[in-house]
């Protein structure tokens, strides 16, 4: 799937023929069980180890500022996000929208049915990775047309395992081939006040470094769940 993203001000296409979508990254055991908790409390089942990989459609991938999901039981997971394309590693933003209520029955499920918004703009690996672990992670949701914006995640990238560890423990360098690009979700910070769906769901990557922000938005509209 053919993909436009600004870097430096330049447009680049990447043809996404992989995506990865990493869970349980969290860095040390305590921050694991807390997410596995907060899971627990909506009825997910532990993960049989971590981390943990789960392929998803690359046609799940979307810049729209909407998405569609069915039902009411989704929510979204600020990320790190990595493209790979010809044996150069790019540095975005994305949110690994989840079905809370599928993923009671199959976390990998949960993770394939839901589209994952991206920001349109990345950054190029070698100018952070220096600095990487100090880059800022923050989502913010809506819960109800008209609400304020409500602090939901925050974080650096320090709080999830290395990323050069999920690069390979995922191959993500290795699946992209023959001129195509692969992709990886890395992993997301706890909830302030627990997972839950929201109307809309922002977010945004800062790197204190070179003083600059990738941010993105998005509304969630749900459909109908008929029996």
């Amino acid at each position: 799937m053919q993909m436009n993203f600004t870097l430096a001000g330049t447009e680049i296409t990447f043809d996404i023929d992989h995506c990865t979508v990493a869970g349980w990254t969290g860095r040390n055991a305590a921050s694991i069980q807390h997410h596995i908790d907060e899971l627990a409390a909506i009825g997910v089942k532990p993960p049989s180890s971590v981390p943990l990989y789960y392929r998803t459609a690359s046609g799940m991938v979307t810049q729209q500022s909407c998405i569609e999901v069915v039902g009411q039981g989704t929510s979204g997971e600020v990320e790190p996000f990595l493209i790979a394309c010809d044996g150069e590693l790019y540095l975005g933003l994305a949110s690994d929208h989840t079905d809370r209520e599928l993923e009671a029955h199959s976390v990998a499920l949960s993770k394939q049915i839901c589209e994952k918004p991206v920001a349109s703009e990345i950054w190029r690996f070698d100018e952070v990775k220096d600095h990487i672990e100090q880059i800022e992670m923050r989502s913010w949701v809506q819960e109800q047309d008209g609400d304020d914006w409500v602090l939901y995640q925050e974080g650096t990238i320090a709080t999830i395992r290395p990323l050069s560890d999920l690069i390979e423990g995922s191959q993500l360098m290795g699946n992209a081939a023959n001129g195509k690009a692969s992709a990886m979700l890395c992993g997301t910070l706890g909830a302030k006040g627990g997972v839950r769906p929201a109307r809309r769901f922002k977010m945004a990557l800062h790197d204190p470094v070179l003083d600059r922000t990738i941010t993105h938005a998005y509304e969630i509209r749900e459909l109908p769940e008929i029996a």
